[in-house]
């Protein structure tokens, strides 16, 4: 993981196969974002940083999908994280 991701502020998403649109599974700030962003780094989940669309995420509630305002660039971040993951 690179340094300069903001630690502050960590937000969760999971886009199931069934779903209309990826959801927000957990997020936080301060000691409990860093705690996400360490143990998403232990196991090996994905961390892209977008400041202002964690900014915007992080107003909706835990459970909810994703604003449609914010679709477009949540896909490419999905589809940086797929395109990363085929070339291992």
């Amino acid at each position: 993981m690179k340094e300069s991701i903001n630690r502050s502020l960590a937000v969760a998403l999971s886009y199931p196969k069934d779903a209309e649109a990826p959801f927000i599974t957990a997020k936080e700030h301060g000691y409990l974002a860093r705690r996400m962003l360490a143990i998403a780094e232990e196991k090996g989940v994905p961390v892209v940083e977008d400041e202002i669309l964690a900014n915007v995420l992080s107003l909706q509630d835990v459970g909810t999908c994703i604003p449609v305002h914010t679709w477009e660039a949540v896909a490419r971040i999905f589809a940086f994280i797929i395109e990363r993951e085929n070339k291992k």
